[in-house]
């Protein structure tokens, strides 16, 4: 990627960054608000930072079908509160028993295992008052089926699940795989360029494109977390490294080796941009996500 696209690309992630840090600010409850413990774990675990990826995909895809407004605000903070419950409650020790996230002590450890178990459960419960209170009746219909599919029992309630059964799993098959990252990681990329596609008005062939290449994505996305996790640090990673093999999950790492699954990461990089260059309108900042996502080191 050329310099000059390169700078563009970080200007304009960072502006949408700061878009979903102002939109964490207006639209989750303070920490002060009662009960404060309940409220400051909350903020604990968003102000942690992260790549506010999901957010941004919202916001970014929004503009690239005319949205200049900030009325997908509200969405991107709702993808991002459903992803930090995740995380939340993918931390606690009867799921994968981490200490740190996003650099911090997870919310577990700095507050207690209770707090952090209804911390995560409001997240989850504002993300959807968020999409009913801030959009029509439709639209917020429309919002709240593409979130609620994308984070229930079938996709990634339901790959944590068979991530969990397939731990220290001898026999694991590609398939058993593939259902743990299309599920537990893609869905929700999948969701986030859908929901910013839904708030632009994009119509049933462009959501489809949008769904497509938010798979292909989300599946090099993890792939990569993937090969991190086996290659990287702990100070690089700002969470705890090595902790797949130890806890003996099913990982492409594990069923297919780093240098295959590099492969892999590539192909459905590949395959993401090639659903993006169907898209009308100026795509470079979403084909330059997608570049940045296959390089990354963290």
């Amino acid at each position: 990627m050329p310099p000059s696209l390169k700078m563009d690309f970080a200007t304009e992630f960072k502006r949408h960054v700061a878009r979903v840090e102002r939109g964490l600010d207006q639209f989750v409850p303070p920490a002060t608000t009662r009960p404060v413990r309940l409220h400051t774990a909350m903020r604990y675990s968003l102000e942690a930072g992260g790549k506010r990826l999901r957010p941004v995909l919202v916001l970014a895809t929004a503009e690239l079908f005319g949205i200049k407004d900030e009325s997908a605000l509200p969405a991107a903070v709702a993808i991002e509160c459903v992803h930090t419950y995740s995380l939340i409650h993918d931390d606690l020790p009867c799921m994968d028993n981490d200490d740190l996230r996003r650099g911090r002590p997870t919310v577990h450890k700095q507050f207690d295992e209770a707090t952090a178990l209804l911390a995560g459960d409001a997240l989850l419960t504002h993300a959807f008052a968020l999409l009913s209170e801030n959009y029509a009746s439709e639209l917020s219909r429309a919002l709240t089926q593409e979130l609620a599919d994308a984070a229930g029992s079938r996709r990634l309630i339901g790959g944590q699940m068979e991530d969990l059964l397939a731990e220290k799993k001898a026999d694991a098959t590609p398939d058993e795989l593939e259902f743990i990252h299309l599920n537990k990681t893609a869905a929700m990329i999948e969701a986030a360029l859908v929901m910013g596609g839904l708030i632009g008005g994009a119509n049933e062939d462009a959501i489809n494109t949008l769904r497509r290449a938010g798979r292909h994505l989300g599946l090099a996305f993890q792939i990569i977390d993937d090969i991190l996790d086996a290659t990287a640090d702990t100070a690089t990673l700002g969470k705890t490294a090595g902790k797949d093999a130890k806890a003996g999950k099913t990982t492409f790492v594990k069923l297919h080796g780093v240098e295959a699954s590099r492969r892999f990461a590539g192909e459905h990089s590949t395959a993401a941009r090639a659903a993006l260059d169907e898209l009308p309108g100026d795509h470079s900042f979403h084909a330059a996500l997608v570049a940045t996502m296959a390089v990354r080191s963290t």
